[in-house]
């Protein structure tokens, strides 16, 4: 005879282990999701039950029996809308890699904290990196609160402190001498590129996605309305994420000189023409410029490990250290925290052109642009350069083993989604 309490029953099954039974409001038999290893185990997850239904916070069990990778399924159909292209795609390759193999065939309102853990743990034990292992622990704990928030289940099995944070190296940030080398060593195509990078902070996907309208000449300003991004070697085109991506920002006039050179040489033709294109006219992709010509120029003037994205770390600091608002910065990098910018300054008062007066001292030694006029060929078409041998921004998406600690973002480290949002610059 099954042993009898006030609420609900256990009992022994032939296994040894514990059964939980309870009866709801309409007389259905509610069993626990899991079985108990003893008698007192069995009898708490009761107490606990009938403590809920008195406090009004009852959930029926059976509503988690859905297996997660349906659930998996459907929770990125809702969750898609508020994502871009390449986080949507992160999403679902974490799904599909790391998440859905181990859990996939389990009912959802079983999967426990105990195996989310013993999950994580066989992840660090493979060969992936710790920010891989986090990405992927946050999808999970992002899928399991969705299903809390659809009345699966009542609460999610992810409850481990931190096991979501991601470590990343010490930003490095270039002098401004360190910042005139690495622009002669990229050659005359790709010196404006350095130089608008080091001291407007745009990111790559912004500087790749500038066009000659953009770019105001005669007031030296920049406006960014949108980047250039790339999913699945597919590269389009989109707003920025937020709307503090939508920026003008003011350029020194060493800057704007430089990029007056370029756009002569290499800009393609109209408002619309792209100011960094391919020497085929087409847009840069990152991985081809990075292998071609980052990791060669920064191991010629003894920079090796230096990234681009550190030239945007490298504008931060600059403006901040002009004394400028926390406002100002953060309006100047394109971020609506202030956590970014204060990682690079205290709250003092200032303005964008007074960041740009004090950029300005930075044109005077060396002079800039260094190698603009050495050799640059005679384009065809203006803007146009044809031939240039292994350009790297061919169209060409390169078959390189996905690494995820640069994915979420131009370094791997931003991205509007929480989930997966940690170090925001």
């Amino acid at each position: 005879m099954p042993a009898r309490r006030r609420f609900g029953s256990v009992r022994r099954l032939p296994s040894g282990r514990w059964q939980a039974r309870y009866w709801d409001a309409a007389g259905n038999r509610i069993g626990a999701p899991t079985t108990f290893a003893t008698k007192g185990d069995a009898q708490r997850w009761l107490s606990a039950a009938e403590t809920d239904q008195n406090r009004g916070e009852w959930h029926d069990p059976r509503l988690g029996d859905v297996p997660f990778r349906e659930w998996a399924d459907r929770w990125m159909v809702t969750k898609a809308p508020t994502l871009g292209p390449a986080t949507q795609d992160l999403y679902r390759y974490l799904l599909r890699k790391h998440v859905v193999p181990r859990f996939g065939s389990t009912a959802v309102g079983r999967i426990t904290a105990a195996e989310v853990q013993a999950w994580l743990a066989d992840l660090h034990r493979g060969d992936l990196s710790p920010n891989t292992v986090a990405k992927a622990y946050r999808c999970l704990s992002g899928a399991m609160d969705g299903a809390v928030d659809a009345g699966l289940i009542a609460r999610s099995p992810c409850t481990l402190k931190g096991a979501g944070t991601e470590r990343h190296a010490e930003m490095q940030i270039a002098t401004p001498e360190q910042v005139a080398e690495l622009a002669a060593a990229v050659g005359p195509r790709w010196e404006a590129l350095v130089f608008a990078a080091a001291y407007t902070g745009l990111r790559w996907g912004e500087l790749a996605g500038l066009r000659w309208g953009d770019v105001d000449l005669e007031r030296n300003l920049i406006t960014v309305t949108r980047k250039l991004g790339e999913v699945n070697g597919q590269l389009s085109f989109s707003p920025p994420k937020t709307a503090a991506g939508k920026r003008t920002i003011g350029i020194p006039s060493f800057v704007a000189r430089s990029l007056a050179v370029h756009i002569d040489l290499y800009a393609l033709p109209g408002a619309e023409g792209l100011v960094f294109p391919s020497a085929d006219g087409q847009p840069m992709r990152r991985s081809n410029f990075r292998r071609r010509v980052w990791e060669p120029a920064t191991a010629e003037v003894g920079m090796t490990g230096f990234r681009f994205h550190d030239l945007r770390h490298t504008a931060a600091t600059l403006a901040a250290a002009s004394g400028t608002s926390l406002k100002a910065l953060m309006a100047r990098i394109g971020h609506a925290s202030a956590a970014a910018a204060l990682r690079y300054q205290h709250v003092i008062d200032g303005q964008d052109a007074d960041i740009v007066r004090y950029l300005e001292r930075f044109g005077e030694e060396p002079p800039v642009p260094s190698r603009a006029h050495d050799d640059a060929p005679d384009p065809a078409v203006r803007g146009h350069v044809v031939g240039t041998p292994t350009d790297p921004a061919e169209v060409t998406a390169d078959e390189e083993p996905r690494d995820l600690d640069f994915r979420g973002g131009d370094d791997g480290t931003r991205t509007h989604d929480p989930l997966l949002a940690k170090q925001v610059l």
